[in-house]
């Protein structure tokens, strides 16, 4: 009797102790205050200016089919202090894109964009600007992208997060860990939602997936490969390869779901890696629905050519290989009973805190660097109007 009420009442803090725990696992997995902190932005010596006389100067240089410098543009970025004021930059931005200075916008000028944007509760102005980014001209470093991933993850706005990660896929810029862990993290966690994808979208989520865990040599990175590999793959095989690389950073050779099935033979090769048990079933599927599909109508919009029902042909033989694959697997122990999303939790515990000090001291770095450079701009438009003054007179 006595046991049982005992029981009873250690059941709730079990409970409590249990939603602790997966709180702080969460918090883990997001970057920390320090990597966040915009103090040593903010500490940059000050060039306060009006933002109207600055709109009115840009306008009336405009005017006069004349450049505005990318100085100036950059001022007007860093004396936001507004969402309404937010809203008028981006005009701006778009107005200095299409301008002859178009390729002259400062990386620190995006960077000061971004974080005015998440300061101001303007997040969907910066992922606008960044989707739209030939009209824009916004192309952020990794730290930048890092920063405004983490923005949607802390929200739980996944599906926004995949959205920055289709971005950073899309410019190739996976050469941080953090940025490819927060990836991941981003992807796992919306595909765990089991969202209805377009093939448009199932090809952007493959890339990413591929792209990001190219360079992790673990169970994640080897899981990732697959999966995105093998969504690629489903793309290829209903609407063509054309489909598969037109503006995307992936090779036009066919071959897609043969290199998935390349993934799982070098893991059975591997020590210590295993793939996890999800992403198999996942694969498995996708072979099972294109199986089924095979002999229905074309999807596409244009008919297959020659390559293309090549590929179709080697379908059975690619089921036949997963399986024979997949035996292998389970007689080697080398499936994972956890999913990918749990996956890439552990890892992102285990590695992120530990990414974020080289990435914080590379950051402080670049800052120095964009001020010495702002700083000689500052001094070379200091010379010129004291030049042309001396001319005048």
């Amino acid at each position: 009797m006595a046991a049982s009420i005992l029981q009873r009442c250690l059941s709730p803090v079990k409970t409590f102790t249990k939603c602790v725990s997966y709180t702080s696992i969460v918090r883990r997995c997001l970057l920390s205050s320090a990597y966040t902190d915009s103090t040593v932005w903010e500490q940059r010596p000050g060039d306060v200016q009006d933002l109207g006389q600055l709109a009115s100067l840009m306008d009336r240089t405009y005017a006069r089919k004349l450049p505005v410098s990318s100085l100036l543009i950059a001022r007007f970025i860093d004396n936001l202090s507004s969402k309404e004021e937010v809203d008028q930059a981006q005009y701006y931005l778009y107005k200095f894109r299409h301008s002859p200075n178009c390729w002259y916008l400062r990386d620190w000028t995006i960077h000061s964009w971004i974080r005015h944007c998440l300061k101001y509760g303007a997040r969907d102005k910066a992922l606008y600007s960044l989707k739209n980014k030939v009209q824009f001209g916004m192309f952020p470093d990794d730290f930048t992208f890092n920063l405004l991933m983490d923005s949607f993850i802390k929200d739980e706005d996944f599906k926004g997060a995949c959205s920055v990660v289709e971005e950073v896929m899309l410019q190739e810029s996976f050469e941080r860990i953090s940025t490819q862990i927060l990836s991941l993290y981003a992807l796992s966690r919306y595909l765990a939602t089991k969202p209805e994808l377009s093939w448009q979208e199932e090809r952007s989520m493959g890339a990413s997936l591929m792209l990001a865990g190219l360079k992790l040599e673990n169970s994640v990175g080897f899981s990732a490969r697959l999966l995105g590999l093998a969504l690629i793959g489903k793309v290829e095989l209903s609407r063509g390869i054309h489909a598969v690389f037109h503006e995307m950073p992936l090779i036009w050779t066919s071959g897609y779901l043969g290199r998935a099935l390349a993934v799982m033979n070098t893991v059975c090769d591997f020590r210590d890696v295993k793939l996890s048990e999800e992403v198999l079933d996942h694969v498995e599927k996708i072979l099972q629905d294109l199986s089924v599909n095979a002999d229905g109508p074309n999807v596409s919009d244009t008919p297959l050519e020659d390559e293309d029902e090549l590929e179709t042909q080697k379908l059975p033989e690619y089921i036949s290989r997963f399986n024979e694959l997949k035996e292998r697997l389970v007689s080697q122990d080398r499936i994972d009973s956890r999913s990918l999303e749990s996956l890439v939790s552990a890892l992102t515990q285990q590695t992120l805190a530990v990414c974020e000090g080289a990435d914080i001291a590379e950051y402080q770095q670049t800052v120095s660097v964009w001020e010495a450079e702002r700083q000689q701009l500052i001094q070379r438009e200091r010379e010129t109007r004291e030049k042309n003054q001396k001319s005048k007179l």
